[in-house]
């Protein structure tokens, strides 16, 4: 059996991604962080979002190719990836570009693809995490929708302490 060498994290805004990838890395794991936030947070990256969602879009993909080129050279685990931005696109009510949809059937993540369920107890809004918590919920359909489209089984993560969800992806990988 070949190598894992790439590994997603998906599931809702504000499900514990993040934390759970900080987790990881103290544990010496390489992470990816989400292209999304690192877009927002961004001069012009929430006026991006909000007036031109399919700009967002493409610029997410940009930012998700140049990471899943980077991780050729080592095991990576990805908060989120391509079939995230599709999820995005069909929440917006867009259409799915060929290339992105391309990307979905062609570069395929080979480990487990881990979801974070909606957790409404550690769910907050930020800077760039502006959803409430109904729209939380539709993009978490959104791009579980969209990963189960381009044929992945996920494994749901248990509501657990970071250190615990870390102990349950570390035993499946």
């Amino acid at each position: 059996m070949p190598a894992i060498r790439r590994v997603a994290v998906t599931g809702a805004p504000g499900a514990g991604k993040s934390t759970l990838l900080d987790e990881l890395a103290q544990r010496g794991l390489p992470v990816v962080r989400e292209v999304a936030r690192r877009i927002l947070q961004g001069e012009g990256g929430m006026e991006l979002r909000e007036r031109d969602p399919r700009g967002f879009a493409d610029a997410m993909f940009i930012e998700q190719m140049s990471e899943w080129r980077a991780a050729d050279a080592s095991p990576s685990i990805f908060d989120r990836g391509f079939a995230d931005i599709v999820g995005f696109l069909w929440l917006e009510g867009l259409e799915v570009p060929a290339e992105i949809d391309r990307a979905c059937r062609d570069l395929r993540f080979d480990g487990p693809v881990f979801h974070a369920r909606p957790w409404r107890e550690i769910y907050t809004p930020d800077d760039e995490r502006i959803q409430d918590w109904d729209a939380a919920l539709a993009s978490d359909d959104a791009v579980e929708r969209a990963w189960r489209h381009y044929g992945y089984d996920l494994v749901t993560l248990p509501f657990a302490t970071p250190a615990e969800r870390a102990e349950f992806v570390l035993g499946r990988l």
